[in-house]
Formats: C-alpha cells, sequence, structure tokens
C-alpha cells in the first residue's frame, strides 16, 4: 500500500509505464487490480433480468454500491459514489436511411446505467497518496449495445474535437462508441443529456471543489466501456476539464482492459497531442480476439492507443486447458491474469505474485479447474431479486430492497 501511495504519478503514466511492463512491476500488478476491480463493479451491480421492471439500471443505490459488489471489506482504496450516469443503447439504421434512433431495449425503454463517477474518501486518499476521481464505464450486457458495438463505420467526433472535425485531418471514430457516448432524448428521465455531458458535468464539479488539492483522473473500462472510457479521457484533456478556474491542470490516466479499437490514425494523432495530462494503457489477453477489431489496414482504418500491456491467461495453471472466446475476454479472467502473468518472450510463464482468490475467476464465468471446488458462474443476485414483503408474500424488486434509481 504504501509504494502505490508514494509512486502514484509512475503508475498512473507519468513516464509512459517504461521498465513496469516487461516483467510486470509487483505495484503496478495491485494498481491494475485495483481499477480492475473497481471497474467489475459496473457488472456485478448491473440488472441484467428481463423479468424486473428495473432491468438495465444497477441494483443497489449509490451509498450501498461498494458494500455490496464485496469492495468494501479488506480494502484500504476507500471511495464514494458521486454519480451515476446512463447512456443510450439505440439501433440506428444505416446511412441514407436514418432518420431517427429507436430504442430497441432498455429498462426505461430509452436508457441503460452505464457506470459511475466517484472519489476517494480522505481514508482511501491517505492509501493511494492522493485524491482519485474515477470514472468506471460498463461493458456490453444489452441486446441493443451489441447492435451498436457492430457499428463499424468511422465518423467524425465533432462533439470532442469541434467542428473543424470534418476536415481531412480530423479524428474518426467508431460510430457505435462515439453514438453511445454522445446521444441523448429530450424525452427520456436519464439521458436528456448524454452521458457524456453527465460525466463532463460532474468532473468539472469535482475538480473545482478539490483544485487545492493533488488529484489524479481516472477513466477506466472493460471492452465496450474500454472504448467509451478511452473517448471519455481523450475528451477531458482535449477540452480541458482537467483544468482548474486557476488553470491547475490535473492528469488524467486511461485504464483500458480488453478495449476494441476506437479511431483512427488522425484520432491517434490526438491522443499523441493530449499528452503529457493524458496516458492510456490498454490491457490485453493474448488470446482474447476483441482487441484485434475493428481491424486495422496498411492504408488507413483503425489504431490502437496508448501503451499496451500483454498477458496470458492461459498460461495459467489454474484454469482449464480448454476454453474459448468469454473466458478469455472476461475481465475476472483479465485480473487473474495480471496477477500472474510473468511477462512476453524469455519472460513468459505465470506465476501467482500477487495473492489474489482464484475463485474470483469464476464469478461470471466456468473456467477454474475442477480440483478448485469453485463453482461456475456463482456471482448472482440472492433470489433472484426476490423479496419478502411485511405480509409474507414475494415481490420481485431487483435493485436495494425497494431503492428507486432517480434521474441524474
Amino acid at each position: 500500500m504504501g509504494s502505490i501511495a508514494e509512486k502514484w504519478q509512475v503508475l498512473s503514466g507519468s513516464t509512459n509505464w517504461e521498465g513496469l511492463i516487461n516483467p510486470l512491476d509487483i505495484d503496478l500488478r495491485n494498481y491494475l487490480i485495483h481499477y480492475g476491480e473497481m471497474t467489475q463493479a459496473t457488472h456485478d451491480a448491473f440488472n441484467a433480468d428481463s423479468a424486473s421492471k428495473f432491468a438495465g439500471t444497477c441494483r443497489f443505490s449509490e451509498p450501498n454500491l461498494f458494500a455490496k459488489v464485496g469492495l468494501q471489506k479488506g480494502n484500504p482504496y476507500k471511495y464514494e459514489v458521486t454519480k451515476y450516469f446512463y447512456a443510450t443503447s439505440s439501433y440506428t439504421l444505416p446511412d441514407p436511411f436514418i432518420v431517427k434512433s429507436t430504442p430497441i431495449d432498455a429498462w426505461s425503454r430509452e436508457s441503460n446505467w452505464m457506470g459511475y463517477v466517484a472519489v476517494a474518501t480522505d481514508q482511501g486518499k491517505a492509501a493511494l497518496g492522493r485524491r482519485d476521481i474515477i470514472v468506471c464505464w460498463r461493458g456490453t450486457i444489452r441486446p441493443s449495445e451489441w447492435v451498436n458495438d457492430f457499428e463499424f463505420s468511422l465518423v467524425p467526433a465533432t462533439k470532442i474535437f469541434g467542428n473543424g472535425a470534418n476536415n481531412n485531418n480530423a479524428p474518426q471514430v467508431h460510430r457505435g462508441f462515439y453514438f453511445i457516448y454522445t446521444s441523448e432524448n429530450p424525452n427520456s428521465a436519464f439521458n436528456a443529456t448524454s452521458a457524456r455531458d453527465q460525466i463532463l458535468s460532474e468532473m468539472k464539479r469535482l475538480v473545482e471543489l478539490y483544485k487545492d488539492e493533488e488529484v489524479s483522473i481516472t477513466i477506466c473500462g472493460h471492452s465496450l466501456g474500454a472504448a467509451l472510457a478511452t473517448l471519455n479521457a481523450i475528451d477531458i484533456v482535449t477540452n480541458g476539464i482537467n483544468k482548474t478556474s486557476a488553470g491547475k491542470a490535473f492528469p488524467v490516466t486511461g485504464l483500458a482492459y480488453a478495449s476494441p479499437k476506437t479511431g483512427d490514425h488522425n484520432f491517434k494523432n490526438a491522443y499523441n497531442n493530449a499528452t503529457p495530462n493524458l496516458h492510456l494503457l490498454r490491457v490485453r489477453n493474448e488470446p482474447d480476439i476483441v482487441p484485434d477489431v475493428p481491424p486495422a489496414t496498411p492504408f488507413g482504418g483503425y489504431r490502437d492507443v496508448g501503451v499496451e500491456l500483454r498477458i496470458n491467461v492461459t498460461k495459467s495453471g489454474y484454469v482449464k486447458p480448454v476454453s474459448g472466446v468469454w473466458n478469455w475476454h472476461n475481465l475476472e479472467g483479465y485480473l487473474h491474469g495480471i496477477a500472474g502473468t510473468k511477462g512476453v518472450g524469455v519472460l513468459d510463464g505465470f506465476e501467482m505474485v500477487v495473492d489474489r482468490d482464484i475463485s474470483l475467476v469464476n464469478k461470471s464465468q466456468d473456467y477454474l479447474k475442477q480440483e478448485y471446488c469453485v463453482p461456475g458462474n456463482w456471482w448472482i443476485e440472492r433470489n433472484k431479486g426476490m423479496v419478502q414483503q411485511d405480509d409474507g408474500s414475494w415481490e420481485l424488486m431487483g435493485i436495494d430492497e425497494g431503492y428507486i434509481p432517480l434521474p441524474p
């Protein structure tokens, strides 16, 4: 814990993680596991039960989130949630036929809970070495999000880079990701403003609130959430959201787990121009195919941004030798890989350097070998959200026993 507090700038990428990747530094392992667990909370808390009238939202109220997902006990890195944010996820017709976005699947028929903004408490600040503001983005869960995932065409990111983003050197980004990030619906209580605007508004407030402290901004996500975190991180720096009213700029770090590619070569140039206040680390599991899409081509198309850290969970002696795409892509599997991957090349191998509970690997998959006696897919809501009422009857609540989500 002390090491992380003392070297947080380096762990957050101030030197682009030089010398920390291969072999993987022990403090960086713990750092990435911490932020990965904060990101995993968005999966663990999401209500995906289609029978629930609250399907598509968070099961837990903001004050209870971290306790409910197991991030309170034994964890020195204390945070408090300051805001939940929501995003539209809709099917869109291909141009030139597109007239409007038509929501086809969401708990409110228009919006889905996509993640949260949180800030380190005083206790967390002492353990982390600074006041950390964190944004965590959820990966793909809803069917309509899969539709957006496969909208591979590149579009100008004008809301991030301005109206000048229509020239030949303008950054182009994944259409579906950009849609989820920037779309709003005036008829929705939860998305009258976009996920982007919800986050940037809260970020401005927190940056000003803590302007006299040492502050970091960390943007995290897994899969779809990693791509959205990448857009979010570059947006914050490009538009000066990380600057106080006095002009002081706080560093921004993106941590992208299992991220697909997000933009083209001009987007990569825009990322490079955003340094030194922006650093991004992409973690990819060797057999995971998601980081390979959409494809890059010699003459254009998509490009990776930031620094890449490769792990290989298949080297672990704890997991089944025959697996599949979803086990390789699962975030808990990634965190197991971070805990044990020695490195790549001559350092290739696996050893549990971080003593992390292996049962977490099976939280939402069945990947551990049978001999460890851990049931597969063991993370489920108690009684599937059925809550007994005072009269003895049972009612499907699906979230914090009567908690009703309020619009942001």
